[in-house]
């Protein structure tokens, strides 16, 4: 079966050169836009009342209102004046979509973007590995806004604006445009990221071709191979690849008696004979006993047969599910790769080997991940390897 997408890839900005001058500047005139400050025809409003003009062609914006005690401002703003190079901030409601659209003046935008970029490698440190990926900050050249409300995103990602994304999970889908930030990994689109896939449309989901004929793909999956996974020959690979930065593994053992060792915080995926699951090497990293229970405990698989640990992951996921829908909080998650992986119930763990291309077996009947996460198959029916988790 022929598989074919709705659009085509937008083609990458690797640099924007001369461009023609805003709509304030003098007829015949032009202006350099810089990488990274946002799209071919970046607006560059200069104070809070130019930077709500140009907003108001593309959504409700009214009452603009710049005091600091405001009470449409968000408890947790992003800047306020004086960081990030903000020389001015204001707020306007958003009565179409009932809700309000913050914006920031920036005297310097690289700085402006390098403090958004610092604060979401914070909340990841924090353990909110997902911070970000949603991102709502809209950047010009001058200035960047805020909406609250999904809706109005994206009314203005149809505009010049470019939506600042730095979580390092973050992939701008396919049929989206993307272009080189002022700091060193982020990245600008058009793309609105939403749990609730109420955001910008998927264009990656494959559709059928009437020509062709035949039953459509499932939604998400390639029609064939893999986006990637990472590999390892052996655990010291494995654990060169995750260790210290994701996984924490100065105290690993291989024995078979540690290897079993689990504890009422930390239950494994893998129970029992481990070739059994189709596991050629295993070890376990974490602090196994001593002055309190065992802790912080990861487990590391080399696999022969990844076919069959995933079916046999997929049965006692499906057992996990059954009481109540939802995995127990101590039970650990199958992150795998082409022949290795890494059994963990910590969020900012999983979210870190997201990072290293792992991805996550999710049995979950009816499960589906929003535009912009990996979905793809596994080997088993009824699963499908992702790096969201909902």
């Amino acid at each position: 079966m022929r598989i074919k997408r709705t659009l085509t890839a937008a083609v990458l900005l690797a640099s924007l050169t001369t461009l023609a001058a805003c709509e304030d500047a003098q007829p015949g005139r032009s202006a350099t836009v810089p990488p990274g400050v946002a799209g071919p025809s970046a607006p560059a409003p200069s104070s809070l009342a130019e930077a709500q003009k140009y907003v108001q062609r593309y959504a409700s914006c009214e009452e603009m209102g710049t005091e600091t005690g405001d009470s449409r401002l968000p408890l947790t703003d992003l800047a306020t004046v004086g960081t990030w190079s903000v020389t001015e901030r204001g707020v306007c409601t958003d009565r179409t979509e009932r809700g309000e659209i913050v914006f920031y003046t920036a005297s310097d935008m690289k700085e402006f973007q390098a403090g958004y970029k610092q604060r979401v490698m914070d909340k990841i440190a924090g353990g909110n590995g997902t911070y970000g990926l949603n991102s709502r900050v809209f950047v010009g050249r001058h200035f960047a806004v805020t909406p609250t409300e999904t809706k109005t995103a994206l009314a203005l990602a149809t505009s010049d604006l470019r939506i600042l994304t730095c979580n390092p999970t973050f992939a701008v889908p396919e049929g989206y445009k993307k272009e080189k930030a002022l700091v060193e990994g982020c990245v600008l689109s058009d793309f609105v990221g939403s749990t609730d896939g109420s955001g910008s449309p998927n264009f990656e989901t494959p559709q059928e071709d009437p020509a062709a004929g035949g039953a459509p793909a499932k939604p998400g999956q390639p029609a064939q191979g893999s986006l990637g996974l990472p590999r390892a020959e052996n655990l010291g690979e494995l654990k060169k690849l995750v260790h210290p930065h994701t996984v924490d593994c100065t105290n690993m053992s291989t024995a078979p008696d540690a290897v079993a060792v689990e504890s009422i915080d930390y239950t494994p995926v893998v129970a029992g004979d481990q070739l059994a699951w189709g596991i050629k090497e295993r070890a376990i990293c974490g602090d196994l006993a001593g002055d309190r229970r065992a802790h912080d405990l990861n487990w590391l698989d080399l696999v022969r047969d990844m076919k069959l640990l995933q079916t046999k992951a997929k049965a006692a996921q499906q057992a996990d599910l059954k009481d109540d829908g939802r995995l127990k909080a101590t039970a650990s998650r199958l992150l795998v790769g082409e022949n290795i992986a890494v059994e963990t119930n910590s969020a900012s763990i999983r979210h870190g080997l997201y990072q290293l291309q792992f991805l996550t077996l999710n049995c979950a009947p009816g499960f589906s991940a929003p535009a912009g996460y990996r979905l793809e198959k596994s080997q088993v029916e009824g699963c499908v390897l992702t790096n969201y988790e909902g």
